[in-house]
């Protein structure tokens, strides 16, 4: 079986349009996109303010998983559309896949994905 991996982004909600449009142009032609909420180390505090805060305040983010077996491909796209240099830019996670299987079907691995 090819080796699957598995792409969580973790970001702001205004960069998922054109994240969705620079992904489609190298073959991508599944994700799925969750709603999450979260923050970093710097307890939601948008990066112009001056003072952190000492509650945690949760911002919004999206969670897009990918499976695919381009992944520096796939990375080298991520971080570019993703990329302000400001905080929030985002997070991303790569892991390993033993296996995919399709409910419907019973295909597994790489056949479970088309």
């Amino acid at each position: 079986m090819e080796e699957l991996v598995r792409v969580e982004v973790i970001t702001s909600p205004t960069k998922l349009n054109g994240f969705k449009k620079a992904i489609s142009k190298i073959g991508v032609t599944g994700m799925t996109v969750s709603q999450v909420m979260g923050c970093g180390v710097q307890k939601g505090t948008p990066e112009y303010e001056d003072e952190i805060h000492d509650e945690i305040e949760l911002l919004p983010k999206h969670m897009m998983v990918l499976e695919k077996d381009k992944l520096k491909k796939v990375l080298d796209i991520i971080k570019k559309e993703l990329y302000t240099g400001h905080i929030g830019d985002g997070k991303i996670f790569v892991s390993n896949i033993t296996d995919i299987i399709r409910v419907r079907t019973g295909e597994e691995g790489t056949d479970a994905l088309h």
